[in-house]
């Protein structure tokens, strides 16, 4: 007989892969969240993602791309 154990070298693997993994994206802070009260307020106004990725670019000189905004409202908004 086999001296296999599937679950054991499952959780190994698993421990393996969890050491590691990177970290997520999403766990640092966005150059967005120091104008989340302004941006959310345009958002809710009616202000679609290419009109905060512009009113960002023009008032505060960030630029970013478009799916960074889309991004940020699904996380924020």
């Amino acid at each position: 007989m086999s001296d296999f154990d599937v679950q054991c070298e499952l959780s190994a693997l698993k421990a393996q892969t969890q050491a590691i993994r990177k970290r997520a994206y999403s766990a640092r802070k966005s150059r967005l969240d120091k104008y989340k009260f302004e941006l959310l307020a345009l958002h809710h106004a009616g202000a679609n993602t290419a009109e905060l990725q512009r009113w960002l670019r023009t008032n505060n000189r960030i630029k970013v791309a478009h799916s960074t905004v889309l991004r940020w409202l699904d996380k924020n908004g």
